[in-house]
């Protein structure tokens, strides 16, 4: 039997963006399969600069072409940062995993948060929406993609926006201490 995929569908923070093709988080959850044994393999298809709208638009392309077993959900932080809409990402992630529970995945939706830019009832109306789409969905409790180091710049590559290398392992640990007992299921 073939490895399962495990299809990660975000942002930039996912695509690797600034970083060497075998540095981000997703490729190092690839290594970490493999060095573990796990029967998983995995695919990116994150774009930088995506949307929950583009990935709404795009799911059902991914899913067709990946066939995955598990869908990882790092949307929403282009939302936060253009100010979009809260219930209108809210649905869009809702039709995400969706989406990805009609193709018999099970998914793992990853929690982003925004400065308070554009108001502090932005930022947590913002931040609770995550909690919210994966309590109606039935899913794991979100993690924050970027615990233990959102507020410290030695993380971020010079726009301050993406983390660097040094963070990618941090952010591969927070999913996978999630991720892992959803492996389990198989």
């Amino acid at each position: 039997m073939p490895a399962a995929t495990i299809l990660v569908f975000g942002d930039s923070l996912s695509a690797g963006y600034g970083l060497k093709p075998d540095e981000g988080w997703a490729s190092l959850l690839a290594k970490r399969l493999k060095t573990e044994k796990w029967d998983y393999r995995v695919a990116n298809a994150s774009i930088s600069g995506e949307t929950t709208l583009g990935g709404r638009n795009r799911i059902e392309a991914a899913l067709r072409a990946h066939r995955p077993a598990v869908v990882i959900v790092e949307l929403g932080a282009n939302d936060g940062l253009r100010g979009a809409s809260v219930d209108a990402m809210r649905v869009n992630l809702e039709a995400i995993v969706d989406a990805s529970v009609r193709a018999r995945a099970r998914v793992l939706l990853l929690a982003m948060r925004v400065p308070p830019n554009y108001g502090r009832d932005y930022a947590e109306k913002f931040r609770l929406a995550f909690a919210d789409v994966a309590q109606r969905r039935k899913l794991p409790p979100p993690p924050f993609l970027l615990e233990g180091f959102s507020e410290k710049q030695e993380h971020f590559q010079p726009d301050g926006l993406h983390p660097n290398a040094e963070a990618q392992p941090i952010m591969l640990d927070t999913v996978w201490k999630v991720l892992r007992p959803i492996l389990i299921m198989r």
